[in-house]
C-alpha cells in the first residue's frame, strides 16, 4: 500500500509492507510477509512514530512529505524501539529533516549512539512525561523487555491512540486494510501467535507488567509496529497476548518427531492414533526435519500436550531435534505434559537426552517411555497407542 491512512484526527498510517524479505531477523520465515507500521501526526508540531526497514525508506519518506503542509518540517521523531526493521531509516530521515529532535529514553539515546553514531538534538523522556503537539499530548511508559530493554510505548492522549511498538503486533502483511475491523483478523492470529511465541514469549512476565502499566490508561485504539491497528476491538488483542504471557494453553497435543528412515515416523503415527482414539481433536504433527521450529514453536505454545519423538543420529539425538530442545529451554515454557520417545540401531542415545530434557523441564511426564530398535515391532507400536491414550486422559481431566 502506497497510500497515507487516516487511523484518527491528524493521525496516519505512513508504513510500508514486506513481501519480500524471506528470513525476518535472518530466522524467521515469512510466508505471509510482515509490515512495518510507522505513525505521523500532523498538529502545530509534527512527529512521526517510528521510521522503517531501511530499505523501504524512499517509500516511508514520499508518505511523509505528501502529509506535511507547504513549509512546514517534521520536528519530532518518536522512537519506541530501536531494533532496525524501525529504526533503519533514522540516519536517513536526520539528512531529510536535519532540525528533528529525537524522543526518547536514556535507554533509547545509548542504543542510538551505539547503532548510528547519534548523540546530538536527542531528548530523553521519563515515563509519564507530555510532549505538546498543540491538540495532541503524548505521554511516554517503558516496557522493558517486551521485547528489548529500550522499548516504550507511546499514548496520545487526545485521540487514545496507543502506539504500542512490537508489543500486541505480529507477523503478516498488511493485505489491503489495515484496520482489524476490514480484515479477517482469524487469518492474522497464527502469525501473531508465531510472532509471539518465538520473539516475545521468553519475556512473558515483563509482558504482563506491560499489561497492567496499560491497562491503567485510557486508550481505544492500538496502534503497533507490526500487524493490524485495533480499533473496532483492541481488548481482543491485549486479551490474546495477556493469555498467551500467563501460559494458558488449549486442551490438544502437539508431536513433534524425527525420522530418518521412516521408523520413528510409525512410532509417531501409532501414537497420534491413541489420541484421537481417546478423543483428542486438536492434535498438530511436525516433521522436524521440515517444519521449521518457529511453527513447532507457536504449537507448543497454544497446547497443553507435547511429545517429543527421535531416531539416533551417531549415538546422540537427532540434529534438528537438539535445537527443539535448546529453543523449549530458552523460551521457558511452563506447565505442559509431556511424552517422549526414541529409535536406535546400533547404539542408543536420543532416549536418554529426551528423558534428561523431560527430568529438567519440570512439566508433568506421561508413560510409557518407548524405545525402538530398527523397526518397531507390534509391541512397540501397541505402546505408542497407549502413550497417546495416556496422553489424552491427562488432557481431558
Amino acid at each position: 500500500m502506497n497510500s497515507v491512512i487516516s487511523i484518527a484526527d491528524r493521525t496516519f498510517w505512513v508504513g510500508v509492507n514486506d513481501y519480500d524479505t524471506a528470513l525476518f531477523e535472518a530466522l524467521w520465515p515469512l510466508p505471509m510477509g510482515v509490515s512495518y507500521n510507522a505513525y505521523m501526526i500532523v498538529d502545530e508540531k509534527t512527529a512521526l512514530v517510528d521510521t522503517v526497514k531501511g530499505c523501504y525508506f524512499s517509500v516511508y519518506l514520499d508518505k511523509v512529505k505528501n502529509l506535511l503542509p507547504e513549509g512546514r518540517t517534521v520536528d519530532y521523531l518518536i522512537v519506541n524501539h530501536m531494533e532496525p526493521d524501525h529504526s533503519g531509516a533514522i540516519e536517513a530521515l536526520r539528512e531529510a529533516f536535519p532540525e528533528i529532535q529525537i524522543i526518547g529514553n536514556s535507554k533509547t539515546a545509548e542504543f542510538l549512539k551505539d547503532y548510528y553514531g547519534l548523540k546530538d538534538n536527542i531528548r530523553v523522556v521519563s515515563e509519564g512525561e507530555i510532549v505538546s503537539l498543540g491538540t495532541h499530548q503524548l505521554s511516554f511508559f517503558p516496557v522493558p523487555m517486551v521485547h528489548w530493554p529500550e522499548t516504550m510505548v507511546t499514548l496520545d492522549k487526545n485521540t487514545g491512540t496507543l502506539f504500542s511498538s512490537d508489543a500486541f503486533g505480529g507477523f503478516g502483511a498488511l493485505n489491503g486494510g489495515i484496520f482489524d475491523d476490514e480484515v479477517d483478523t482469524a487469518y492474522y492470529e497464527d502469525e501473531v501467535l508465531r510472532y509471539f511465541s518465538n520473539i516475545v514469549g521468553r519475556y512473558s512476565s515483563m509482558v504482563q507488567r506491560a499489561i497492567s502499566k496499560l491497562k491503567a490508561q485510557d486508550f481505544g485504539i492500538i496502534a503497533p509496529s507490526h500487524g493490524p491497528v485495533w480499533r473496532s476491538n483492541p481488548s481482543h488483542i491485549v486479551d490474546l497476548y495477556d493469555r498467551w504471557s500467563k501460559q494458558e494453553t488449549e486442551s490438544g497435543a502437539v508431536i513433534v518427531y524425527g525420522s530418518m528412515y521412516g521408523n520413528t515416523q510409525r512410532m509417531m503415527e501409532s501414537l497420534a492414533r491413541g489420541l484421537v482414539e481417546k478423543g483428542i481433536e486438536k492434535v498438530r504433527i511436525h516433521n522436524i526435519s521440515t517444519s521449521h521450529i518457529s511453527f513447532v514453536i507457536r504449537d507448543i505454545w497454544r497446547f497443553k500436550g507435547v511429545v517429543l519423538g527421535s531416531c539416533t543420529y551417531n549415538t546422540e539425538l537427532f540434529p534438528p531435534m537438539k535445537q527443539v530442545l535448546s529453543a523449549l529451554d530458552n523460551r521457558m515454557i511452563k506447565d505442559r505434559i509431556l511424552g517422549v520417545f526414541g529409535s536406535y540401531t546400533w547404539s542408543g542415545g536420543a532416549l536418554k537426552e529426551l528423558q534428561e530434557f523431560a527430568g529438567k523441564c519440570n512439566w508433568m511426564k506421561v508413560d510409557p517411555v518407548i524405545e525402538a530398535k530398527g523397526s518397531p515391532s507390534e509391541i512397540d507400536l501397541e505402546k505408542c497407542r497407549e502413550l497417546g491414550r495416556n496422553l489424552a486422559e491427562k488432557l481431558t481431566k
